[in-house]
């Protein structure tokens, strides 16, 4: 008998070898777990959805064997045979290239909402086309997405501009955000990346961009998708970074509204 179409798998993917800066986004699955079960807070979203009810923990990837990329998509592949969607933890953002090679198997070409200070959209970065600086030119290098939507962005070189002109992605940048979404269809795949806020909102992340989103920016951009979300991801935090779990706090706080907009828009 298969999981409820009320329910959400939560799977982390505790990998951050891909990093290029610090590593720590490893320890976040478990760091954004303790926050979402501390007493300080409930678990409820903001439209009063209560989310431990909704949230199935699927565990965690921590072996990755001989070929990373291959072990994340295989394991979300399984989890996507016991649950109806998925909102995965990361991890460094690496993980979203073989993360959406896996949903675009079940659903097809993806429409992404990508929330981060950086486009993501390296050729390569220091040798590597698989780093976390490069998962969305491979996403769409691949054809997995019909529609990339990029918001916040304030580190776009002459580079990731011509990859973002190249793939027809939409830029939203961070200094000309208005907390207004264009319209958009689904299948959506969210991905939030906790350096899109600014680093006054979110201290333990490996790379500081100041001039970012506040929380309540980045909530209510989540809370506009009304498109239907198949599944999401929260990466790129950082705990080692953290200061009185400040930054986990805020992530479990994204992942409660993340939460309640897959269930809200289908």
């Amino acid at each position: 008998m298969g999981v409820s179409k009320e329910k959400i798998g939560l799977i982390g993917i505790a990998y951050d070898e891909k990093s290029s800066f610090m590593r720590g986004p490893a320890e976040g699955p478990s760091a954004i777990r303790r926050a979402f079960a501390s007493e300080s807070s409930n678990q409820c979203a903001e439209d009063g959805l209560h989310i431990g009810s909704i949230l199935v923990d699927g565990g965690d990837l921590t072996d990755f064997a001989l070929d990373p990329g291959q072990r994340i998509e295989d394991f979300v592949t399984q989890k996507m045979a016991e649950f109806p969607r998925l909102l995965i933890l990361g991890g460094d953002h690496s993980i979203s290239f073989p993360v959406v090679r896996a949903i675009a198997k079940k659903h097809g070409q993806l429409n992404i909402v990508h929330l981060d200070a950086h486009p993501d959209l390296y050729e390569e970065f220091e040798g590597d086309r698989f780093s976390h600086a490069c998962p969305f030119a491979r996403i769409m290098e691949a054809g997995l997405a019909g529609r990339l939507l990029q918001i916040g962005i304030r580190t776009a070189n002459a580079h990731q501009r011509a990859q973002a002109a190249r793939y027809g992605v939409e830029t939203i940048e961070a200094r000309d955000w208005t907390g207004h979404l264009p319209r958009l269809s689904g299948p959506i795949y969210v991905s939030v990346d906790m350096d899109v806020l600014d680093p006054a909102f979110a201290p333990a992340v490996s790379h500081h961009e100041p001039g970012g989103l506040s929380m309540r920016e980045v909530i209510h951009a989540i809370q506009s998708i009304t498109a239907p979300i198949v599944a999401a991801d929260l990466v790129e935090l950082n705990p080692r970074r953290d200061r009185d779990d400040v930054t986990a706090v805020g992530a479990a706080k994204i992942m409660r509204e993340l939460a309640a907009a897959i269930i809200r828009s289908n």
